[in-house]
């Protein structure tokens, strides 16, 4: 073995005694001298991508560290996937075996990316020399030392580098002890040094990968409609066309994605009518969940929505209003749907013949079933299928699918369809609408989901809030998981708003828009509609299962709210992520404190929310002055970023009063005061 040796940091080397022999010499020379540990951001040990955006700095973190004193060099390689070219950074010594550097992707794509160290020899003579030089101890034999590493370093490189470093070799012949070690400690000396190194004992950690996508991937303000229900008359279906009319409010409320339940032809077999009930009536426009009819299925358009022109059309309206259209990716079928006759062998029937329909007990869903991932004839011509018809859909300019109850279909299935699909065109998103456990939320962001729905509709209480919050900002969470805080959706009529009042949709709104880079409601949520089905979590006469038209600018509404809640989060880096959060002292269990900033602190924002939309709220709060570098008695600027209000705080303690028939919250922007 020579000091050249190349280690790999992988799990063999570096479990060394993985099995029942003993660790034999051979292999224990094998093993890396240099240690590469705990490096991060990976996850679950690099069997997943971590998740990262165009345009912003990844940082890594690793332990490394070798025996001995002598010095170490470490860098962080990097490449596109699908690429040879590696960029590299040299790591920065923080302290205690801990080094750390950052480089910026700079398009949508899969990466890799790894560690590499090695002894560094000239900058462990330099260290030793200088130390020695400093000290007044003899040092000739140093300095023919350093001669020999020039010399050598000069041999085994080429071209313009030899001669640079012969050129060193020779100036340092003559001069006089203090003029030798100066040159030898010169910068330039040790950057071509650098060059040169032969890297003795150098160990790579393994490749881990990082998924980069485009911003709206995290920072997005969705918005759900029913293009049938934009219409002035109940007993009219509204179209496409129709929709174009609410472009302009969508967008000036500050909405950047359309989101459309499923547009597909719905089945009539099974037909829901109103309420979910389980007659329709020869005009019940049913579920376009039920997928499926004799005008198509997953790849066609509801007749009376319009044609596919219309629809085309339509992406183009809302690209040039600034907002792009999601679509519903909902895989069951109606009884009616081309492949129950296509494809039987897609579907588990039952002994008798009939179909199993779709349940989520308590809920029942007779005019849906469900096709069978596993079935003998379902590998691999449903697979193919299904990734054919989100293709077909990204063909016609869709780019972000909102993925109905994917915790529901197989694990595998997802990582494949979303690896292909973001292979082709990287700029393709997909959120999971999975209300489920933890840990499968978590492995639907592991297997490429770009945003899932959350916990957030049911958190109300601050201690609910801050640890939710809380557990975002943390690893695991933090490395595949972004939150979109939707306030509500057709299914979730939240038991919070039923009798809040407009007060509890203030609320919501700002616990949503500032928790997290990526928010969302249903239309209605500005009328606050709120009306229930007795006792549950549903809307009264839901547009799930009829035609509802709206008067958008009915008194009560809190559409300027939204709209300035979205300008803020357009005007502040700090609120377009969930990232970033911290909680600070409020003495009040019905306010919610916390500040939302980025890295660098340039851009600091408190966000002070009433839980109480019926009383008056008080509170002492703590300015974290320490976050600024701020000692306790400093003054800081704040402006209100609701009403542009500025103002002059004089140190940590302070006071709020929170009146909900005004604002149920506050959201101010501080920064140090000029001295």
């Amino acid at each position: 073995m020579t000091a050249d040796q190349t280690f790999e940091q992988g799990p063999t080397a570096a479990q060394g005694q993985a099995n029942d022999e003993p660790l034999g010499l051979s292999k224990a020379l094998l093993l890396p001298r240099v240690a590469i540990e705990q490096v991060a951001p990976v996850l679950d040990g690099g069997a997943f991508a971590t998740k990262g955006l165009v345009g912003r700095e990844v940082t890594v973190d690793a332990k490394v560290f070798t025996d001995g004193h002598d010095q170490l060099a470490v860098i962080v390689r990097w490449r596109q996937a699908g690429s040879q070219a590696w960029h590299s950074v040299a790591m920065a010594e923080l302290g205690n075996d801990s080094w750390q550097a950052r480089f910026t992707p700079d398009s949508a794509s899969r990466y890799l990316f790894c560690i590499e160290a090695w002894k560094d020899e000239f900058a462990s003579y330099c260290y030793e020399l200088e130390k020695k030089y400093g000290a007044g101890v003899p040092i000739e034999l140093e300095l023919e030392e350093g001669r020999l590493l020039l010399e050598h370093a000069a041999r085994r490189s080429s071209d313009t580098l030899r001669s640079e470093l012969q050129h060193v070799h020779d100036r340092l012949g003559p001069l006089e002890r203090d003029d030798k070690v100066a040159l030898l400690l010169h910068p330039d000396t040790q950057a071509l040094m650098a060059q040169a190194d032969h890297r003795p004992f150098l160990s790579k950690s393994p490749e881990y990968p990082l998924d980069v996508e485009r911003e709206r991937a995290e920072f997005a303000s969705w918005y759900e409609l029913f293009p049938r229900s934009i219409t002035d008359d109940k007993q009219r279906h509204g179209t496409f066309n129709d929709v174009h009319s609410r472009l302009p409010m969508i967008r000036d409320m500050g909405f950047d994605v359309l989101y459309f339940p499923p547009i597909h032809p719905i089945g009539r077999a099974h037909r829901k009518g109103p309420n979910n009930s389980l007659t329709a009536g020869p005009n019940d426009v049913g579920s376009p969940y039920a997928i499926g009819a004799e005008e198509g299925g997953h790849e066609a358009i509801h007749p009376q929505l319009g044609s596919r022109e219309d629809f085309r059309r339509l992406v183009q309206a809302a690209a040039e209003h600034g907002l792009e259209i999601a679509l519903d990716f909902a895989i069951q079928c109606s009884q009616d749907h081309p492949w129950l006759k296509q494809h039987p062998g897609w579907f588990s029937w039952r002994p008798d013949g009939s179909i199993r329909y779709a349940e989520n007990p308590p809920k029942k869903y007779q005019d849906i079933v469900n096709v069978d991932f596993y079935a003998a004839d379902a590998v691999p011509s449903l697979w193919l299928e299904l990734r054919d018809v989100v293709w077909g859909w990204v063909q016609e300019g869709v780019k972000i699918f909102r993925v109905d109850n994917p915790h529901t279909k197989p694990l595998p299935f997802w990582q494949w369809l979303i690896e292909d699909i973001r292979h082709q065109d990287p700029e393709v998103m997909f959120l999971a609408e999975a209300f489920t456990k933890p840990a499968m939320m978590a492995r639907l962001g592991k297997v490429g989901y770009s945003q899932s729905y959350t916990y957030f509709t049911w958190r109300n209480t601050k201690a609910e809030l801050a640890e939710y919050y809380t557990q975002l900002n943390e690893p695991p969470l933090a490395l595949c998981y972004r939150p979109n805080f939707f306030v509500n959706t057709p299914d979730i009529n939240p038991y919070f708003l039923h009798d809040s009042g407009r007060p509890g949709f203030l609320i919501r709104a700002a616990l949503a828009t500032m928790g997290s880079g990526l928010w969302g409601m249903y239309s209605g949520f500005e009328l606050c509609e709120a009306a229930p089905v007795p006792g549950k979590e549903e809307y009264l006469n839901s547009e799930k299962y009829e035609i509802r038209p709206r008067e958008f600018t009915q008194p009560g509404n809190i559409i300027a709210e939204i709209a300035q809640l979205n300008r803020i989060r357009r005007q502040n880096p700090a609120l377009q992520t969930h990232l970033g959060c911290a909680f600070f002292n409020c003495w009040n269990d019905n306010i919610l404190y916390f500040a939302k900033r980025t890295p660098d602190r340039s851009n600091f924002v408190l966000i002070a929310v009433s839980l109480d939309p019926h009383n008056a709220q008080e509170a002492h709060f703590e300015l974290p002055l320490w976050e600024l570098g701020l000692g306790d008695d400093a003054a800081t600027h704040g402006e209100d970023l609701m009403t542009g209000h500025r103002w002059t705080w004089y140190g940590k303690t302070q006071w709020m009063r929170i009146e909900p028939w005004h604002l149920p919250f506050g959201i101010w922007r501080i920064e140090a005061a000029a001295l």
